[in-house]
């Protein structure tokens, strides 16, 4: 360890604590028709985002591609299919998916709709830079 750094001892102020966020299963079965993310980590200070998301029934999140990311997809509730290049593959309760970046993908809920979390390393904010000098 570089002795230059300066490590919070267990119990200390400045230590992070873990917490509990959330309960999946609450959340996952709340109101069928409500489409989008119902939750997401929003912690300062974070190295991950995540997202519980909820598709109501047939629904789909249309072919996509994750050029940078890695992604871990959790299903949570509900079922659905999991569209990749590859063919499809069932989205059930509990079925924990990598999806390796710049891999496709398409998930579809079926008619029971589906909950289901995604964990990825956090994005860097966008940062504003000078233009690089020119040679004119």
């Amino acid at each position: 360890m570089d002795a230059d750094v300066a490590v919070p001892s267990p119990g200390s102020a400045s230590a992070p604590t873990p917490r509990l966020l959330c309960d999946v299963h609450a959340l996952g079965g709340a109101d069928p028709a409500t489409a989008g993310a119902v939750w997401k980590l929003t912690e300062s200070g974070r190295q991950l985002d995540a997202n519980l998301v909820h598709l109501p029934a047939h629904q789909s999140v249309e072919t996509h591609a994750e050029p940078d990311l890695d992604v871990l997809l959790l299903v949570v509730a509900g079922h659905g299919i999991l569209g990749t290049s590859a063919g499809t593959e069932p989205l059930t309760g509990g079925a924990l998916f990598w999806l390796p970046h710049g891999s496709t993908r398409r998930i579809t809920a079926s008619a029971d709709g589906l909950s289901y979390l995604t964990v990825h390393r956090r994005r860097p904010g966008m940062q504003i830079r000078s233009r690089p000098p020119t040679d004119i």
